[in-house]
């Protein structure tokens, strides 16, 4: 008996590992081995299996495929490369995704002579633009992973050319067939992209179009460890605008932001550059970010941000297109605005932003009158210097005068160590004879420091300086001066103003007065040489109006 029952058990532990087998396989989107389903096949199977970066779309009704259209053969799988004036971008036949994405105009810090690759699908990177079909039960809906056919044209942008298309046509399955179209635009990083849904079947299709970005979770090659930039997935909606999601958040499933909308887009930024898809206004789209496993032998590999939109039901031998936009590029905040409104956000300011949109508008005018991104920094602190002017007199008249009297105060606490709570009388009584306010010299600064934070993160964000020369030896102000010439004079300029201010009465506080700018130097060493010649060009505007308040208060001869 108890071998009969063993047997038994035997025979249902084998056949259990028969059906996970099975099951795995088609988790996978490979055919089932044992029990293969007649209507299967690796596109259906990557539409239902999240694994493979595709999103679920709503279970329908199974419905009969119809005979469909005479068979096609895919071409075996390639990587076609299209070059324009502003991109070198390389598509993968499967699914048409766009895998890799050099801008020519931008420069590898880290490489020099190469321009940066923004989308890429190598050993070292994974970040793709992928989009595709899915809908009812029982249909092979043409996604990211089946194969697609290029038709026959340039894959060049000419001299005197304004544009340059690509269309891929899907193998028809089951009677249905995707062909994707991008469209290159000359002096544009906006590519459109016309998916047109085929029904050759004899059934009404109710197709939903997936669009995607996937990348790794991992920072830019080369990000510096003294400031620190947002990467990651983003999105906009009119509800609640710019939405940025931390990976961290999206691989806990905690991520916040609005999952239905009927206009926006998805996104993936970094420092200087970002990738996003947009649908057209009114379309009703469901939006999903979220950690994905591809396999991939990368280090926290993999996220995606996915808008999933009905098309509505397209009868037998209709035709049904959307219009979407895929911008891979930098960010040019006139560029990001003309595409879309609210696309410029992606170039983050973070709470700042009410004030930094004007300052890069300023500064951008600058520029336009300088021709130089340098000394349009310059001017646009003098400006700033000169609207504060009256502000920044108050506090050094201040802090004059709290120099001024700083003989009688150390003498005071000389003469009163021994009783601090009479020492606090006399100050306070010393203060009220000289008319002096201890806070005089710090509130008016105070109220400039939003504005000064805000013109910082301007300059660290906007990636028209990227590359660009100020005079002699820096000719890169996005990277660090490379003879640290601006740091020293910086550290100089820091020390100087330290001893135009008042000495804190502490003998503590007074040694910390000057070791704190030595301290804070270091970092400038490592700080792209625009922030540094901002906060140079402030010091020593700072030094010379507190200078000659000192001058005609009679602090210094």
């Amino acid at each position: 008996m108890n071998d009969i029952r063993r047997t038994i058990l035997w025979v249902i532990f084998g056949f259990s590992l028969v059906m996970l087998w099975d099951q795995w396989q088609l988790h996978n989107g490979r055919p089932a081995t044992f029990f293969p389903v007649p209507t299967a096949s690796s596109a259906a199977s990557a539409a239902s299996a999240p694994a493979n970066g595709v999103p679920n779309a709503a279970a329908t009704a199974a419905t009969v495929p119809g005979a469909g259209a005479p068979a096609i053969a895919a071409k075996p799988r390639e990587l076609i490369e299209v070059t324009t004036d502003q991109v070198r971008a390389t598509f993968d036949s499967e699914g048409a995704s766009l895998v890799r994405v050099e801008l020519l105009k931008y420069e590898d810090e880290h490489n020099p002579g190469k321009p940066v690759v923004l989308l890429d699908q190598s050993k070292d990177r994974f970040y793709v633009a992928q989009s595709g079909l899915v809908g009812n039960a029982g249909v092979a809906w043409p996604t990211h992973k089946t194969p697609m056919n290029l038709r026959d044209g340039p894959r060049k942008l000419a001299d005197g050319q304004e544009s340059l298309q690509l269309v891929f046509e899907s193998v028809p399955q089951d009677g249905v067939q995707l062909i994707k179209t991008y469209t290159f635009t000359r002096g544009s990083y906006a590519v459109a992209v016309k998916h047109e849904v085929v029904n050759q079947s004899n059934q009404t299709l109710e197709p939903q179009l997936y669009v995607q970005l996937v990348r790794d979770g991992n920072k830019p090659q080369g990000e510096s460890s003294f400031y620190s930039t947002f990467t990651g997935p983003a999105v906009f909606t009119e509800a609640k605008k710019y939405q940025k999601v931390e990976f961290a958040d999206a691989k806990k499933g905690k991520a916040e932001f609005e999952k239905s909308t009927t206009s926006g887009y998805v996104a993936m930024v970094q420092h200087y550059f970002a990738s996003a898809w947009l649908l057209p206004d009114g379309l009703k789209r469901d939006i999903a970010v979220e950690a994905v496993d591809l396999g991939q032998p990368l280090a926290d590999c993999c996220y995606r941000a996915t808008q999933l939109a009905p098309l509505g039901a397209v009868a037998p031998g209709q035709r049904q297109n959307v219009k979407a936009t895929l911008f891979v590029g930098p960010q040019e905040e006139k560029e990001l605005e003309a595409i879309f409104p609210g696309l410029e956000l992606v170039k983050d300011y973070g709470w700042l932003t009410i004030l930094a949109k004007p300052l890069y508008w300023l500064l951008h005018q600058l520029n336009e009158w300088l021709n130089n991104w340098g000394w349009a920094i310059v001017a646009l602190v003098v400006l700033l210097k000169a609207a504060f002017y009256w502000l920044n007199a108050q506090a050094y008249r201040s802090m004059a005068k709290m120099k001024a009297i700083n003989p009688r105060i150390m003498e005071m606490r000389e003469r009163l160590k021994d009783n601090p709570q009479q020492m606090q009388v006399e100050m306070m009584k010393i203060y009220r004879e000289e008319k002096v306010n201890p806070m005089g010299g710090c509130l008016p600064i105070a109220v400039q420091i939003p504005v000064f934070i805000a013109l910082y993160w301007v300059l660290l964000s906007s990636v028209e300086i990227r590359n660009a020369p100020w005079l002699g030896w820096v000719q890169d102000l996005a990277a660090p001066d490379p003879y640290f010439i601006l740091p020293l004079l910086m550290t100089a300029s820091t020390l100087l103003q330290t001893w135009l201010n008042p000495t804190p009465p502490d003998p503590v506080q007074a040694k910390l007065m000057w070791i704190m700018p030595l301290a804070f130097s270091v970092m400038f060493f490592f700080f792209p040489a625009g922030l540094v010649l901002y906060w140079l060009t402030n010091n020593i505007l700072s030094i010379a109006q507190q200078w000659m308040i000192n001058k005609q208060l009679g602090v210094i001869n």
